[in-house]
């Protein structure tokens, strides 16, 4: 049995779960169970975070129905995804590649199993430009490994994902890696999560003057939710 699967009633026990199929093209649908997700979270819905299972490559050419419009509400959702005020833990097994890949990439932290490989969609003999290649070269901790994924095709595979820190961790054990991760950031969500989260977006592209005043308002909404406590 696929390990993922192995861990399918812990987590809806406990979490929201979104499952994404990277070997499916990009649809409405898929659209919609992301939104859908991100309603539930940010309604306080579910536990603190959302679990984005994702696997599978595309084996076909992209399908005749794909506009720049659709892929523009996907593009929509997955930021959506990752602001939300919720930690979201991706959980990564054989190729991902496709839409797998563009979620995997919008979220917190990541476990792989040994077999995944990071795949870019490529057809006929034409890579898919989406926003996957700008989250992959700006998240990866190194630059050959991804020039050769985006520009020759070649597969990321877990060990070297790890080492990009593409992935936090590649584990034998999916459920206990999950549950150690469910352990630590059981407090852990709300508002306050995901101005921490932006703060950090925003830090490779903001200058320190034009950012002071932003994490001074931030610092200034945690000590007064401090006194507040504390009365």
């Amino acid at each position: 049995m696929n390990a993922i699967h192995t861990i399918d009633a812990q987590l809806e026990t406990n979490d929201l779960v979104l499952r994404i199929d990277g070997t499916k093209p990009l649809s409405a649908d898929t659209i919609a169970a992301v939104t859908a997700v991100c309603d539930r979270a940010e309604d306080g819905a579910g536990g603190p975070r959302v679990i984005v299972r994702v696997s599978g490559a595309p084996a076909a050419p992209w399908p005749d129905d794909l506009t720049v419009s659709l892929v523009s509400k996907w593009e929509r959702a997955l930021r959506r995804l990752e602001r939300l005020p919720a930690v979201t833990v991706a959980v990564a097994d054989g190729d991902c590649g496709g839409i797998a890949l563009d979620a995997l990439l919008a979220t917190d932290y990541r476990i792989a199993a040994p077999t995944l490989r990071l795949t870019l969609t490529v057809a006929d003999g034409t890579q898919w430009p989406g926003m996957a290649l700008y989250r992959l070269a700006n998240q990866a901790a190194g630059t050959a490994a991804i020039r050769r994924a985006v520009l020759l095709g070649i597969p990321v595979e877990s060990a070297e994902a790890r080492d990009l820190q593409l992935v936090d961790e590649v584990s034998d054990d999916v459920a206990e890696s999950v549950a150690k991760i469910t352990e630590r950031t059981a407090a852990l969500s709300g508002s306050d999560l995901a101005i921490r989260r932006q703060l950090m977006f925003d830090a490779t592209t903001t200058a320190f003057e034009e950012a002071l005043g932003t994490h001074l308002a931030a610092c200034d909404r945690t000590l007064r939710r401090a006194v507040e406590a504390a009365a």
